[in-house]
């Protein structure tokens, strides 16, 4: 099982910046304060492509991809 998860510090990181980064966005705060404390279960990730396609979104289009 592969997890990425956060140091102590790293964890105290991720908070403050969600905090400070997203006042204005409890929800957005949340994830991050999440992320922090859970880790990530990288076993679980989707690829964005698999998602687009899941969710009915037209495919990606090259030339408005941001580098």
């Amino acid at each position: 099982m592969a997890n990425l998860t956060f140091t102590e510090a790293e964890q105290r990181e991720l908070r403050d910046a969600a905090r400070t980064e997203f006042p204005g966005n409890p929800a957005l705060a949340y994830v991050f304060e999440n992320l922090a404390a859970e880790g990530i279960d990288l076993d679980h990730c989707r690829d964005w492509d698999d998602i687009r396609v899941e969710q009915g979104l037209p495919e990606r289009d090259e030339a408005s991809d941001v580098a």
